[in-house]
């Protein structure tokens, strides 16, 4: 079962579609007993990162996240709230992975980052089995991860920036999967065989 966390800031309904299309179990909420009983777990978001931030506390989530031991795919402000803080009204994230988030200079281009772009860079990752440089990805975002030791993959525009990272069970895709046709359903396929792989897992 994957838990879609439900904390009023996510593109949902794309994400529930793509699901349909996997034929993959999963549900809906905010609720920590419910959640507590998922193998995974996608975090999607669209929005403002220090709106997002305040509707997970006043969800109780934000301490539960930052203990999740399971796997979890933040996509987009999902992926950016993994980190440690942004530019964007200052606001804190989960601090689960490293790093400051930045905004795109418009002085040198359009923001937001709006398209279809491919990857500069991409490391040897279970999330990223099948996927190449090449491949295209959706992106809708004006602020940018660093690249640091915890990027599998990055892309350009009008900087170099973290378009996949991990740090243990997080992970997290600036770009919308959901949206990226099969090349996105190709990755999620990858989310889920790493959840099913970590579920077998006995302690």
């Amino acid at each position: 079962m994957i838990g879609i966390i439900d904390y009023e800031a996510g593109n949902i309904a794309s994400v529930t579609n793509a699901l349909n299309r996997l034929n993959v179990n999963f549900t809906v909420t905010n609720e920590l007993e419910k959640l507590g009983h998922c193998d995974g777990y996608i975090f999607p978001g669209v929005g403002h990162a220090y709106s997002a931030m305040r509707s997970l506390d006043e969800h109780n989530l934000t301490n539960w996240m930052k203990d999740i031991k399971k796997p979890l795919l933040g996509i987009c402000l999902g992926m950016q709230l993994l980190f440690e803080e942004s530019e964007e009204g200052s606001s804190t994230g989960l601090g689960v992975i490293p790093g400051r988030l930045r905004k795109f200079d418009s002085n040198h281009g359009k923001v937001p980052h709006m398209g279809w772009n491919t990857f500069t860079d991409i490391a040897d990752h279970n999330l990223l089995r099948g996927i190449q440089r090449d491949d295209y990805f959706y992106y809708v975002h004006s602020y940018y991860a660093p690249v640091n030791r915890y990027s599998l993959a990055t892309s350009d525009y009008l900087n170099t920036f973290a378009s996949v990272v991990a740090n243990n069970n997080f992970l997290g895709v600036q770009f919308h999967p959901e949206k990226s046709g099969n090349t996105g359903e190709h990755l999620l396929s990858n989310f889920l065989t790493i959840v099913k792989d970590s579920s077998s897992v006995t302690v």
